[in-house]
């Protein structure tokens, strides 16, 4: 999945590196599975004479002020921890640096801790400034759908500036792995329902659930890590930005995030609103549904853009089970699935204005999972999740489930707005509030 960083014009609220920088977001994800290299080389001039003043404005100013609860770690403690940064303890690799697995005593010497290390590469300028910002975002909030940051190490040695992140370790890998990757555990229709309750769930607390709103603005399947529980937690906040001011829109920022994901008003113009994170989950909703990356190069040329690809399966209910992930091999639920693809299209609209909060997305994916959740009343909710279920455990409901929906009437779409009447239908929740 290629990555972008690109300038509209000139920004005033954003200091430039000295070049453009283009190519693979860090995306290291905290997991043995997650070993990806960079696609492109990072700014090239040497970081170790820069100070914090001298990137220009911190991208998530106004948190630099709170207090945190990180701990910050010498860089001799990490060398222990790694075994000096030793291949044999190398997870991941991406755009950021490499990331290492070591184990660390929790601050209290209670018990042990298996923890991600992940080193800034010195060479790169953008991942300065990403480090920054994850520890200025990661240190001031907490809940349980966000990958937690557990400290950091800023420390000068003979080889020039370091700059580590130590978060805790996600076993399970991240989202990505289990969709694309062919030798991983099969994620169940109901554990993907799951994992989208959970996405929803973080971001929803992002956007709405603080005194101040981060914009994630590199929301992808390859971000969502999954724990020993296979609870999906958001990660890689270095390109996340503070919204908008009381009384502004939006905010004027250079373009960066990955492509197949990004809204198309935010590629077009660099104005930022957390309206582009809700695109971006919409997107991948239909990656659950499918099994698809957004953008495929490998695939033919009429199928390499998801989105794109979708379009003519959406116009009746038998064409609809043709892009449901085939890997399922039938063992899901076709009625969620359509309800799904509703949400999805919701978050797609082409009107930013249109699309709804994700506190209202939220509730929408939960009462799918639980039609007894419906409150009626449009604000955020206190969800019950879905029982945790490993990927082994699909059930034979499920599968039977499946079997069963796929008996499905035919309908016609709505050629007037190009809407899937069939879908509207089967499901027509309260009218959402936009903003």
């Amino acid at each position: 999945m290629k990555c972008f960083n690109f300038h509209i014009g000139e920004r005033k609220d954003e200091t430039r590196p000295s070049k453009s920088i283009s190519g693979q977001s860090s995306g290291s994800g905290f997991t043995d599975r997650s070993a990806r290299q960079s696609e492109s080389e990072l700014n090239s001039r040497n970081i170790s004479d820069i100070s914090m003043e001298s990137i220009g404005r911190p991208m998530i100013p106004s948190l630099s002020q709170k207090s945190n609860n990180l701990r910050e770690f010498s860089l001799s403690d990490l060398k222990l921890v790694t075994k000096n940064f030793s291949h044999s303890t190398k997870i991941g690799e991406g755009g950021f640096g490499c990331v290492y697995k070591g184990v660390i005593k929790t601050s209290d010497d209670s018990k042990k801790l298996d923890v991600a290390v992940k080193q800034l590469s010195r060479r790169g300028l953008q991942g300065h400034k990403e480090w920054v910002t994850e520890v200025n975002v990661l240190g001031v909030v907490e809940h349980p759908n966000l990958v937690k940051l557990v400290g950091y190490c800023a420390e000068d040695d003979e080889r020039g500036i370091q700059r580590l992140l130590i978060y805790e370790y996600l076993p399970n890998g991240s989202v990505e792995d289990h969709l694309l990757s062919r030798g991983e555990m099969l994620l169940p229709w109901t554990q993907r329902l799951k994992i989208a309750q959970d996405a929803a769930r973080g971001l929803a607390y992002l956007h709405e659930g603080m005194d101040f709103q981060i914009i994630f603005r590199d929301f992808k399947s390859s971000n969502i890590l999954l724990d020993e529980q296979w609870n999906a937690k958001l990660s890689d906040f270095g390109l996340a930005r503070l919204g908008p001011s009381e009384g502004l829109t939006h905010v004027s920022t250079a373009v960066v995030g990955t492509m197949g994901y990004a809204a198309p008003e935010y590629i077009q113009s660099g104005r930022l609103t957390s309206k582009n994170d809700v695109w971006s989950y919409g997107v991948f909703l239909y990656e659950l549904i499918t099994g698809r990356r957004p953008l495929d190069k490998n695939r033919p040329k009429v199928e390499q853009s998801l989105l794109e690809w979708i379009k003519p399966y959406l116009s009746e209910a038998k064409k609809f089970r043709m892009i449901i992930d085939p890997r399922l091999e039938g063992k899901y639920s076709l009625k969620s699935a359509h309800k799904l693809s509703i949400v999805a299209n919701r978050c797609l609209s082409r009107h930013p204005k249109s699309r709804p909060m994700m506190s209202e997305v939220l509730e929408m994916v939960t009462r799918i999972i639980d039609p007894s959740s419906e409150t009626g009343t449009g604000q955020p909710v206190v969800t019950r999740s879905v029982p945790v279920v490993s990927p082994k455990e699909v059930t034979n409901k499920e599968q039977i489930s499946g079997e069963t929906e796929r008996k499905g009437k035919r309908s016609t779409m709505d050629s007037k707005n190009g809407d899937s009447s069939w879908l509207a239908r089967m499901w027509s929740p309260k009218l959402l509030k936009t903003c």
